[in-house]
């Protein structure tokens, strides 16, 4: 009898047990924030225009192929961007595949201190909380590791190193930063719609007390290499993290030319009252405003970014509104990839286009100066050790459209040229063939007429065709401008 008891009495507890669980789990769930706002804004239940876009990007990589690489590889314009810091200041193409930046999707990035809630961001963004691949979050600093988040047919994580190896990812350009970084970066590939359009990158907080050498690897290289490429960035304080140190500052100066792309975000607004919150906003301003030296500030996005409630007794609506605009900015991104890859192509094109009248100028300079008894070292240190003596970036604006805001520095090309003797390469107008027309007169036609062109097709919403006359038109017979009659 006493033995039925006892049995009675712990069934009895472990069903209210069982009931105080399934309470718990039901306040857990009903703590979780609606995530509907962020299909809608993003239009993710919409239908993606992916055969448009297809055929877009494979118009682009024709015009790339056949107008713009062949002048890149005929006068090695790949050897200049080693040396490209210096020889285009502000945003740099840096060692960046045309080929891949034609195929990526846009980058956003997440850069702050230590514990801001940017890893929290992310998870809140892609509904990853309590995944088995969500990102590791806490008080204390938590991400020690570069990690990407991109689109794949099923959730794995992907190592460095086979990041840094395959060259379909557009990752392979961070083997130069060593082993040692390539073991702090992972990526993450997993099914979701927003990562069809879009790629994320989480990044190690900033701690002002520890030296860069302690890494282990160039961090601020890395930083900027991934700045240079983001088409959004997010840079992330919270309310306890607004001082600025000597590693936030450099951050700051390496985002110089990049205010378009920044965006501010004040985090983990909800856990200060209203008028505590309007003294923080201040504060922030304070802090940065030495950093951000432009006549307009950079937007700031004031909200708590994470998938639970907002705190109780606070700005609710506004953390909402705040956090729609933040999306419709990311939306903005996402509608313009094409355009700005367009845009950055085009870019490339005028760069390598000058990159080789540059060339052909010094050749055609060497070829005058030169004599039966000269000594074609002595002739040729002397043309690039002066060329303005010689007139060759001054012709160069004289004869062609070119900006000279665009010219690259003259001390650029006296590194090319160490590594790439001036007899390696022939001038333009020996650069045309028969069937393949004038390497000069292709790539003008594609900064002028064919990339503009494609440019306008996109924004009218007009399907860009392929033609089968890519290369010298259909019917005409190709001129070579250069050759006398």
């Amino acid at each position: 009898m006493k033995g039925t008891v006892v049995i009675s009495c712990l069934l009895s507890l472990l069903l209210l047990q069982a009931t105080a669980e399934e309470d718990k789990v039901e306040d857990f769930i009903s703590a979780l924030r609606d995530r509907s706002h962020i299909d809608e804004t993003l239009r993710l239940a919409t239908e993606d225009k992916s055969g448009d876009y297809a055929v877009a990007i494979e118009k682009l990589r024709k015009i790339y192929h056949s107008s713009i690489k062949p002048m890149e590889q005929a006068y090695k314009y790949n050897e200049l961007r080693q040396h490209e810091i210096s020889a285009y200041p502000g945003r740099t193409l840096g060692d960046s595949d045309p080929d891949g930046e034609i195929t990526s999707k846009p980058m956003v990035l997440f850069l702050g201190p230590w514990s801001v809630g940017k890893s929290s961001m992310i998870n809140y963004l892609l509904g990853m909380q309590d995944s088995p691949y969500q990102l590791y979050t806490g008080a204390e600093p938590t991400t020690s590791e570069f990690t990407v988040i991109t689109h794949g047919e099923k959730i794995r994580s992907v190592e460095g190193i086979v990041m840094a190896a395959d060259s379909s990812r557009s990752f392979s350009p961070l083997e130069k930063f060593g082993q040692n970084f390539l073991e702090k970066l992972v990526g993450i590939e997993m099914p979701h719609k927003m990562l069809e359009r879009v790629t994320f990158v989480d990044t190690p907080g900033i701690i002002e007390n520890r030296k860069q050498q302690e890494r282990g690897y160039p961090f601020n290289d890395v930083c900027q290499w991934f700045i240079d490429r983001a088409d959004l960035i997010f840079v992330v304080f919270d309310p306890t993290k607004l001082d600025v140190g000597l590693e936030l500052e450099m951050l700051f100066r390496q985002l110089k030319g990049r205010e378009s792309q920044i965006r501010i975000i004040l985090n983990k607004a909800d856990n200060l009252a209203t008028q505590d919150l309007m003294r923080v906003y201040g504060a922030l301003f304070w802090s940065l405003a030495p950093l951000i030296n432009v006549t307009e500030p950079p937007r700031v996005y004031v909200s708590s970014f994470w998938p639970y409630d907002y705190a109780p007794d606070t700005s609710r609506d506004l953390f909402k509104r705040e956090e729609i605009s933040l999306l419709e900015d990311l939306n903005q991104v996402i509608e313009n990839r094409m355009e700005n890859k367009v845009a950055f192509i085009r870019q490339h094109g005028i760069r390598v286009r000058i990159h080789g009248l540059l060339v052909d100028r010094y050749v055609q300079t060497f070829k005058e100066k030169m004599s039966y008894f000269s000594d074609p070292e002595l002739v040729f240190k002397e043309i690039v050790d002066d060329p303005d003596k010689f007139y060759i970036f001054k012709s160069i604006l004289a004869k062609t459209n070119i900006s000279k805001f665009d010219l690259p520095n003259r001390d650029a090309y006296r590194d090319f040229f160490g590594v790439n003797p001036v007899t390696n390469f022939k001038p333009l107008t020996a650069q045309c063939s028969y069937m393949g027309g004038c390497l000069l007169d292709k790539i003008e036609k594609a900064i002028t007429n064919e990339l503009p062109a494609l440019l306008s097709s996109i924004n009218s919403g007009k399907q860009p065709g392929l033609t089968s006359c890519e290369t010298t038109g259909c019917g005409e017979k190709p001129k070579n401008r250069y050759r006398k009659n």
